[in-house]
């Protein structure tokens, strides 16, 4: 079972890798939106949080492996027993998985500051611990503004710098980190993974500008931003607006290049596709295919056995009729011929008794008439 297990991941990273390579291809393009290019990376990494290559009814038979017989004889003599590779997954995965419980715990230490004010129904407050506007809470986002920010930024810079933590909490940016930190505790060991995380923060951040430019002037976000410079602290489950501010001001500062977004999210929806569906449309195919042989190999000799068991049976139905044939032939022509012999006897011993008896009694008869 842990071979089969281990054989199923590894056909499952194979085609979430490739599916990587062509997000990172596709949105390393200048153009292209910043939300189509975010919204790639948040399907790659769900595509590796999904074994699809485990669906099917079956795991990846033994016989279906890809490499040559001369290769996978090689790596059966290196690669590590499979029990040993599943012990060092579970230690590797219990560690990332506590590192995770830690960060959210750290996380909700300012969860009972007062709101100040609603802004499009989600809750806003002033914190004196935080020292950059962020987003807090999975399931019930609430952005966390630095105290006295309303004094340091202009009303434009305010409202730019408010719109972009609104489109982290209404797009529930957090939970979907936290999706991504779930696959990093189960793929702790894919340096794809953790490119992973980085791509997404990135284009999480790009993708909320390019919603504040649909609603307030780039030039007072750009200003914003200047004046919030500051290291990212990294908190887990915290999108900070102070993130990546060299990319950000980068692009903010570019021309619009957003037409070439439609041909990205199909190029990229069709290479997903084919990633998702490989790994499940080729292990039902071999799992047909070792189906449809098991019937051919069955009537084969379903037939050779007939056949075989047929004249073995004839022969063998043929002699035991023909001795029992024989047998009772024989008593009945012993029974005919003991009657027509009989008969034939009868006629035989009459005709001669009577041939005998006659000339007897011819002589008798002479006798006793010539002496009297």
């Amino acid at each position: 079972m842990a071979e089969q297990l281990v054989r199923a991941m590894e056909i499952h990273l194979l085609y979430a890798s490739i599916v990587w390579v062509a997000a990172w291809l596709l949105t390393s393009l200048p153009r292209g939106s910043a939300t189509q290019k975010y919204w790639m990376w948040v399907a790659t990494s769900i595509n590796f949080l999904l074994p699809l290559s485990a669906v099917p009814d079956r795991f990846w038979p033994p016989r279906a492996a890809w490499f040559t017989s001369n290769v996978a004889a090689l790596d059966d003599r290196i690669a590590l027993p499979a029990t040993a590779i599943a012990i060092v997954w579970s230690i590797g995965a219990a560690i990332m998985a506590a590192r995770l419980l830690v960060r959210i715990a750290a996380g909700r230490r300012g969860d009972g500051a007062a709101t100040s004010f609603l802004r499009d129904g989600v809750p806003v407050r002033f914190a004196a611990s935080q020292r950059v506007p962020a987003v807090d809470g999975i399931l019930r986002p609430r952005i966390a503004l630095p105290a006295g920010l309303e004094r340091v930024l202009t009303a434009d810079e305010f409202d730019a710098v408010l719109l972009h933590e609104l489109r982290h909490a209404k797009r529930r940016d957090n939970l979907i980190r936290l999706l991504h930190e779930a696959a990093l505790c189960l793929f702790w060991f894919h340096p794809l993974v953790w490119m992973t995380g980085a791509r997404l923060a990135l284009y999480r951040e790009l993708s909320c500008d390019e919603s504040v430019l649909h609603g307030a002037d780039g030039r007072d976000l750009v200003s914003a931003l200047a004046k919030l410079a500051a290291p990212d602290e990294a908190l887990l489950l915290q999108a900070s607006a102070s993130s990546f501010l060299t990319a950000r001001l980068a692009r903010l500062t570019a021309p619009d290049r957003r037409p070439a977004s439609a041909m990205l999210a199909m190029a990229f929806g069709a290479i997903l596709l084919c990633g998702a569906a490989g790994p499940v449309a080729r292990s039902a195919a071999i799992a047909a295919c070792a189906r449809t042989h098991g019937v051919v190999g069955g009537v084969k000799g379903g037939l050779k056995g007939g056949l075989r068991g047929g004249v073995q049976g004839g022969v063998a139905g043929g002699v035991v009729g023909g001795v029992k044939g024989g047998l009772r032939g024989g008593v009945q022509g012993g029974v005919a011929g003991g009657i027509a012999g009989g008969i034939k006897g009868g006629v035989r011993g009459g005709v001669r008794g009577g041939i005998a008896g006659g000339v007897a009694d011819g002589v008798r008869g002479g006798l006793r008439g010539g002496i009297e």
